[in-house]
């Protein structure tokens, strides 16, 4: 195997200027993730040819808004092969980090199971000079029926190394604490909710009310019925040196907590979210989100409607280092066994 020299030194960095999208190509509403994203809503009258072509045009108005402040966001294009309704987030099957590793995660719904791509991983990351070193796969829990759906899961502060998680039917606990163990993270485990037809229900993902930036986070506390757990998600923030902006329960379903802090090429500090999300913050908090980086938003009214996710799920964050030459054998392959 050649050497490789990476341009800078390894360190634990919370943003990043390298952007993973994935072109859809068979958006619609999923019935299978349906079952526990209550912000999904299938409309009457959109049938799934029209939100699939909205989906793309929303999707690529949204990737120009990026490229033009400068972020670097490589695009792949979804493939007709497999059924893949929900490719467009895939921040839930993989994690990338800087070390050179990459995680992939086990899923809820069996057809997004399909969107773990090798060729991704193998080929076209290598070819645009990131170092793929090794692979960790989680995803045989799901034969136990165990999930842990990334960053969608799992808003991590990897400067602090700490994961914040609310856990739900697509966050296992044991899986937390797995993920932790193995990649030297505290783990801050919570619950929290949305009122849906009177009902108060498990959000399923931690980054729909969460976000977590460099020096700031934004959470609905409101959604965190438990008084102790919300204490100690605050009181961690705190600890960090974190400013908290809360935000309420209708902006969470605005999708205000599923923003992403990027930064691009000029080393400018960005603050990534929808249309929808930024018109639903108050003056005050816009005041304190910009002070933190350029506001930047798009209109993804088709893609939250139908998807149940929003800015922050559509972008994998790539952290691997760059490398002068690519490697000449695969990357090494872990699996981690599933266990009860």
């Amino acid at each position: 195997m050649l050497n490789i020299t990476f341009k800078k030194k390894l360190k634990f960095m919370q943003i990043t200027s390298h952007i993973l999208m994935i072109r859809p190509v068979q958006f619609r509403y999923n019935e299978q993730t349906a079952e526990n994203n209550f912000y999904q809503k299938d409309p009457d009258n959109l049938d799934d040819e029209t939100a699939g072509e909205k989906a793309q045009r929303e999707f690529d108005n949204f990737v120009q808004v990026l490229r033009s402040k400068g972020v670097d966001v490589l695009v792949v294009e979804d493939t007709f092969s497999s059924d893949t309704p929900d490719s467009i987030f895939p921040n839930n099957w993989v994690s990338f980090h800087e070390d050179g590793t990459v995680v992939l995660f086990p899923m809820f719904a069996p057809n997004r199971r399909r969107e773990r791509r090798k060729d991704i991983l193998n080929d076209i990351l290598p070819g645009r000079g990131f170092a793929v070193k090794k692979i960790i796969d989680f995803s045989d829990f799901e034969k136990s029926e165990r999930f842990l759906e990334a960053t969608g899961s799992m808003v991590m502060d990897r400067d602090n190394r700490i994961i914040y998680a609310s856990i739900s039917e697509r966050t296992d606990p044991g899986l937390v604490d797995e993920f932790c163990i193995k990649f030297g993270y505290k783990a801050v485990k919570f619950h929290s909710y949305q009122t849906y037809q009177g009902e108060r229900l498990p959000i399923y993902h931690t980054n729909v009310m969460m976000t977590l930036a460099d020096e700031f986070a934004i959470i609905c506390g409101d959604a965190v019925d438990n008084k102790e757990e919300l204490e100690d998600v605050v009181s961690n923030l705190k600890k960090t040196g974190k400013e908290i902006i809360y935000i309420t329960e209708e902006q969470t379903r605005k999708f205000a907590g599923n923003m992403l802090q990027v930064i691009n090429k000029d080393g400018k500090k960005l603050v990534v979210m929808s249309s929808a999300a930024y018109h639903s913050l108050n003056p005050e908090q816009v005041q304190q989100v910009q002070h933190y980086g350029e506001l930047v938003h798009s209109d993804l009214k088709t893609i939250e409607t139908c998807g149940g996710g929003s800015a922050r799920c559509m972008m994998a964050e790539v952290f691997l280092p760059m490398v002068d030459f690519s490697l000449d054998k695969p990357s090494e392959l872990i699996n981690l066994p599933s266990s009860n």
